[in-house]
């Protein structure tokens, strides 16, 4: 049985973050761990950016500094989560080998000075990877300190030189087979692309038009690959030398560039750094786009997860970089910890003074130890650790998945398509934010996990859907489930080739369909009016089969005056549109109390979130003015120490954590 987060936690919550201490000198090593002796951390990741002052040149090892801060955390009753540094190469790598350069799709060069700068299919870049980690944990696997290992750091990297070329073209060889496998999937019948050779396939590099959607797809299929390659070569090293230490990398949410269900099976820990925007507090960017990349993750980890990464306060990467206002971190922490994270970690302990980075916020910010920053997280780590203990390890139940895949994505994604005035991210969100808002509990899932357990399952969108999916989806209708899908769903098939119809014929009979006529996008600022709503972003000219759907909702005017919005056969639903956000979320409440999934907790107040996890019921208010909510029955605050019986306040930003 391979190691968890449970073997790092061990009944707790673990805090902490990234810890640089190489950019400072040594004595302020002994002032950070008094510090960190006073918040109440309990983890720190060391190395993640060390590669140059372990090996200032080829071969060379330099560890005594390290070996020193191994030391110190131990003696001071800090976890070390250790990092394989790989991936920030030093800059003799790429002067002394410049195949361990990526290229870009243009064929420019993406040169040291920053960091990500390697190849993900470079031999050089892998055997020196390889070696700097096979000595990393020869040297550390025995160490107290050491609780975790964490291989890399946001794996982003996408090639497209002549050594990614080489590896793509052996990528599908073993995809496809055959030439004429591959000519078949791509299309190349169209625009005279078919290839009598391999070696005549390259990457989507720069083209005078529209690049082929298949090769595409596959060359974003194959980055993933090769990155996790990448990963899995460093992770089967460690756990060589330490089997029961559980492995991490930490995802960045919805990036395009990771099948994010595939890697997930790969981790003994799911992490992900989450960056929510402070000045959109309760936006799609603040704590709606927190709750969904929560969900996400708890859902890919199957149980508890880590936030490796957020913000004490500002990042520095936005156009504007706001502070968190005075309680906002600690609410989005417990939101986290509410959601499933049993780690609580951010990008970085002490606020760097020089670098690319120093105007990104630290659990310790340039204000020092007086500062609000620091206060506010003393106040975090004391909350975690008097809720760690009935927290850790326990569940949440959800009625409800969210069906998003990867390469579904990657496929609808194209230049060619009907519209771009929308990406499938924007469509997660407006409508995981209606189920949000309505306080219903979502996990995610692939088309093709097994989604018995759910009563409703929601398609935002699936542009591409595989038989296997396909099948899943009609099964789960005939046992019993509810399926709400968005536009634009079941249009493909696996290589990106439109099934008959425009939809699959299965789909159309399940939603009662006669015929899709044609797709009408909608431009900026248009909209679609329909009976009791407005419907944005996109409609469609669908003919419903009078014999089997059994309610329709219509559009109102214009071209599709009368023609259905919304379908309804049975048990399975289709949305044709995408209604405003109030009208969504009313439809979505609507068919999920048909169902026979009911809100957390009936009557919230505006701004107020209800979450179950295990036994506690977490309650956050999103908002800076003081809220009453009514909870019947007597509780117990994991927070204040306090008993509640039928109702209370929570502060600006407040927090409860109520056992029964």
């Amino acid at each position: 049985m391979k190691p968890t987060l449970a073997d790092t936690t061990r009944g707790r919550i673990l805090f902490g973050g990234d810890y640089n201490p190489e950019q400072w000198p040594e004595e302020t090593w002994h002032e950070d761990v008094r510090l960190m002796r006073e918040a109440g951390v309990t983890s720190v990741t060391l190395g993640v950016f060390s590669w140059a002052k372990l090996e200032p040149e080829p071969g060379a090892r330099e560890f005594g500094w390290l070996d020193t801060l191994m030391d110190l955390m131990h003696a001071n009753g800090v976890g070390v989560v250790l990092a394989t540094p790989t991936s920030s190469p030093p800059p003799w790598l790429g002067r002394l080998h410049p195949d361990t350069l990526p290229r870009d799709a243009d064929g420019r060069t993406e040169w040291w000075g920053g960091r990500q700068h390697f190849s993900h299919s470079s031999a050089a870049y892998r055997r020196h990877a390889a070696a700097i980690t096979e000595d990393l944990a020869a040297r550390y696997a025995g160490h107290p300190a050491l609780t975790m290992w964490h291989i890399n750091n946001e794996y982003c990297t996408f090639d497209y030189g002549d050594e990614a070329a080489a590896a793509f073209r052996h990528w599908l060889r073993e995809r496809y087979g055959t030439l004429d496998a591959l000519n078949t999937a791509w299309g190349t019948a169209f625009w005279s692309q078919g290839y009598d050779s391999w070696d005549g396939i390259l990457p989507p590099r720069h083209a005078h038009y529209l690049k082929n959607p298949t090769q595409t797809l596959d060359f974003r299929r194959f980055t993933s690959d090769m990155l996790l390659e990448c990963y899995a070569a460093e992770r089967d090293i460690v756990r060589r030398h330490t089997p029961h230490t559980p492995v991490t990398t930490n995802f960045m949410p919805l990036w395009a560039g990771q099948d994010g269900w595939r890697w997930a099976e790969e981790e003994d820990v799911v992490s992900v750094d989450l960056y929510p925007d402070p000045a959109d507090p309760l936006g799609p960017r603040g704590a709606q786009h927190g709750a969904l990349v929560q969900d996400l993750t708890r859902s890919q980890a199957r149980g508890p997860w880590m936030l490796m990464e957020q913000a004490a306060g500002p990042v520095n990467w936005r156009g504007v970089n706001h502070p968190k206002p005075r309680g906002l971190n600690r609410l989005w922490s417990l939101q986290a910890v509410a959601r499933g994270a049993d780690a609580v970690c951010y990008f970085q302990w002490r606020q760097s003074r020089q670098g690319a980075e120093k105007f990104h916020s630290g659990m310790v910010g340039h204000a020092g130890e007086r500062g609000r920053t620091f206060q506010e997280i003393k106040r975090i780590g004391a909350d975690l650790a008097a809720i760690g203990a009935e927290v850790a390890g326990t569940r949440s139940h959800a009625g409800i998945a969210v069906l998003h895949d990867w390469h579904s994505w990657w496929a609808g994604d194209q230049e060619g398509r009907p519209s771009t005035r929308f990406d499938l991210p924007d469509l997660l969100h407006a409508w995981h934010r209606a189920l949000w808002e309505g306080g219903l509990t979502t996990d995610f899932a692939h088309p093709e996990h097994d989604l018995g357990g759910y009563r409703m399952v929601v398609v935002p969108q699936l542009y591409a859907l595989t038989d296997a999916a396909i099948d899943n989806l009609l099964a789960y209708v005939r046992g019993g489930g509810t399926l709400v899908s968005g536009f634009l769903t079941g249009v493909a098939d696996q290589d990106d080739r439109v099934r008959e119809g425009g939809m699959d014929a299965r789909l159309r009979a399940l939603f009662g369909i006669r015929v899709l006529h044609e797709w009408w996008p909608l431009e900026t600022g248009e909209t679609a009016p329909c009976e009791g709503f407005e419907g944005t972003l996109w409609s469609e000219e669908i003919e419903a089969d009078p014999d089997t759907a059994d309610e329709t909702i219509p559009y109102k005017g214009g071209e599709l005056d009368g023609l259905p919005a919304v379908l309804r056969r049975g048990r399975a639903w289709y949305v044709s549109t995408l209604p405003e956000p109030a009208a969504l979320r009313a439809l979505l409440a609507r068919i999920a109390a048909d169902a026979g999934v009911r809100p957390v907790l009936e009557g919230l107040p505006a701004g107020v979130e209800a979450v179950r996890r295990g036994e506690l019921l977490f309650l956050l208010n999103h908002g800076r003015e003081p809220v009453t909510v009514d909870v019947p029955g007597r509780h117990h605050d994991l927070l204040t120490r306090e008993d509640v019986t039928d109702r209370l306040t929570l502060g600006r930003y407040g927090v409860a954590v109520l056992r029964p």
